[in-house]
């Protein structure tokens, strides 16, 4: 597993390699500058033992002052290219995580919850972000410190160098000690978070549910559980870092009081000169902060672990629906041909067929209802015409051509399906409407918006096509919404026009109307699933569903004569509009 994360870490440095390499180099000039300054200062010591000369401190003070001011101007260029390496990857990162989850399949998108996606893509890149940043960095200041001053220090004294580092065991014991339990307490934060940013998002979209029946209290409570569960694994971490790192500052403190004792007696016997002893103590100053920089890079470094698993685990997935080897693009327009050749559809983990052996041929231009009870199959059919589904070979053709040999791409470009639930964008009506052809010209606009009936709607708004529509739609009635989906899928001007319930808040006379206003003013082959019968008797056919199968077929007065499911369903329909009045 460490392993794999290096290789991880490789992945993202890889295209920086030339920066990553010039900040490396900064950063070993800088170490080496930090070596040099201490002998520096050592000898100036052990000379001025001999005399005191003005002339011979200012040089050497100068000379201390460049050498600093080297340090401190190359330091600061190191940290500005790794850091900005760090910025790079972090949105080169977040650019690659938002064009794969584009990709997903709806499904797993909904079950994985998108509090806990928008977690991964924010905070978890962040935290990234800082791991090859800040820690690549600390790291590599630590190994260097340590491999290029304890040389120096041995060769001034061996003796008070060991005992001075003695010490510096029990701090690795410590930090390794601390590490699992920290990256533990991590991942239950992080997940604590990514499950507090679902229920704010759930809430937030369900908020009409939530004051419809009265559950802001539930809500709360819901909330205050989660709150707590976040702040009780922030708590335990903060405790864990806040005892780590006090306490390797106090044991690196330590070396510096075993220095100073037995410098003293190491100066007695004349086995070290003053300025040996300064520059030892210089010396374990400088490992003192990367040794105790230690537990915070250490817990930087676990949090970059822990997010780099969750956000891999993104990229590890990818969509079931994909364009399969043998897809081809289409070499002219398609005429609107839809034919179904025994197609059978069964959700995974179910013990029936959705669709059970489904036989059907639909001509161009032709207007065709399908209409059957709950659960008879009618959206999985709407859903394999888009390939949102799975859906076996050679069992679904447009114009002859099977869908699986089409590219994703063109064939929901050539099949425009419009659900039942319209879903809108937070922006003006006007670009809700151009979503699928976003260069459309505002005449085109205009016409599609009239075809689905919507345009009088519009024209009576304040600011009309300029208006904002909420998240979600919200400012809209719910046929204002279905009525402007109609018409985003209308100027994409495809050759199939698929409405799954798509008018169902739409009353069954404008619903007839915005029906004939299509038929009049387009060449289109479409398909209306619905539950209104009275609008599928104006279509040219209509097939009725059953159990997955079609069991009737045939115009609206043919199969209101004979026995069958239509004329239930119609007799049903009569029924409640006779009792709603």
């Amino acid at each position: 597993m460490k392993k794999l994360k290096l290789k991880v870490i490789y992945k993202y440095l890889r295209p920086y390699k030339k920066e990553f390499l010039y900040g490396a180099l900064a950063l070993l000039i800088v170490n080496i500058l930090s070596v040099v300054i201490p002998l520096e200062v050592k000898n100036i010591i052990d000379q001025l033992q001999n005399g005191f000369s003005s002339d011979f401190v200012i040089s050497k003070s100068l000379w201390l002052i460049l050498l600093a001011t080297s340090m401190g101007l190359i330091r600061l260029f190191s940290r500005q290219i790794v850091f900005g390496i760090g910025r790079k990857v972090e949105v080169n990162l977040r650019q690659k995580l938002f064009d794969h989850l584009l990709i997903q399949d709806p499904e797993w998108i909904q079950k994985k919850g998108s509090g806990d996606i928008i977690s991964r893509a924010t905070s978890d890149v962040e935290n990234i972000r800082r791991l090859l940043g800040f820690t690549v960095l600390s790291l590599c200041n630590i190994v260097l410190a340590y491999s290029l001053t304890i040389p120096y220090m041995f060769s001034i004294n061996k003796t008070l160098t060991i005992s001075a580092l003695m010490i510096f065991p029990l701090i690795l014991g410590i930090v390794s000690l601390f590490g699992s339990k920290m990256v533990n307490q991590r991942k239950a934060q992080q997940e604590s978070l990514s499950k507090l940013s679902d229920l704010i998002q759930e809430d937030l979209s369900g908020i009409s549910a939530i004051k419809i029946y009265a559950q802001e209290s539930a809500e709360k409570k819901e909330f205050n559980i989660y709150n707590n569960a976040y702040r009780n694994s922030a708590i335990k971490l903060a405790r864990t870092t806040s005892t780590l790192f006090p306490l390797l500052q106090g044991i690196s403190s330590i070396s510096l009081l075993i220095l100073l004792g037995l410098g003293t007696f190491q100066l007695e016997s004349g086995f070290i000169s003053i300025g040996g002893l300064v520059a030892l103590i210089l010396y374990v100053e400088r490992l003192v902060f990367p040794t105790a920089l230690l537990g915070f890079t250490l817990n930087t470094f676990q949090l970059g672990q822990v997010s780099l698993d969750r956000v891999e685990e993104i990229f590890q997935n990818y969509p079931s629906i994909v364009d399969g080897k043998n897809t081809r693009l289409l070499k002219k327009k398609l005429k609107g041909l839809l034919e179904a050749k025994n197609l059978t559809i069964r959700y995974p983990g179910s013990k029936f067929n959705s669709l059970n052996g489904l036989s059907f041929k639909i001509f161009p231009g032709e207007l065709i209802a399908i209409v059957g009870p709950v659960g008879c199959g009618k959206t999985t059919l709407a859903k394999s015409l888009g390939r949102t589904i799975l859906i076996p070979d050679g069992q679904l053709f447009l114009d002859d051509i099977d869908v699986k040999t089409i590219k994703l791409e063109e064939l929901r470009k050539n099949i425009a399906i419009v659900p039942q639930e319209a879903f809108l964008f937070t922006s003006t009506i006007l670009e809700n409407l151009r979503f699928g052809k976003p260069k459309a010209s505002k005449q085109l606009v205009k016409e599609s918006a009239s075809k689905a009936g919507m345009i009088e709607d519009i024209n009576n708004f304040p600011k009309k096509f300029k208006t904002i529509v909420g998240e979600r739609g919200i400012t809209l009635s719910g046929g204002q919404r279905q009525r402007t989906a109609l018409g985003r899928a209308l100027l994409v001007n495809s050759p199939i026009v698929v409405l799954d319930d798509a008018l169902a808040s739409v009353d069954n006379k404008t619903a007839a109307r915005i029906i004939d206003e299509m038929r009049e003013r387009s060449n289109k082959t479409i398909l209306m699933i619905s539950h209104q019968l009275s609008v599928a008797a104006t279509c040219d056919r209509v097939l009725v569903m059953d159990k997955g199968e079609i069991v009737q077929e045939g115009n609206h007065k043919d199969l209101i004569r004979e026995e069958g499911l239509y004329k239930k369903l119609w007799e049903r329909e009569i029924a409640t509009n006779i009792v709603k009045g």
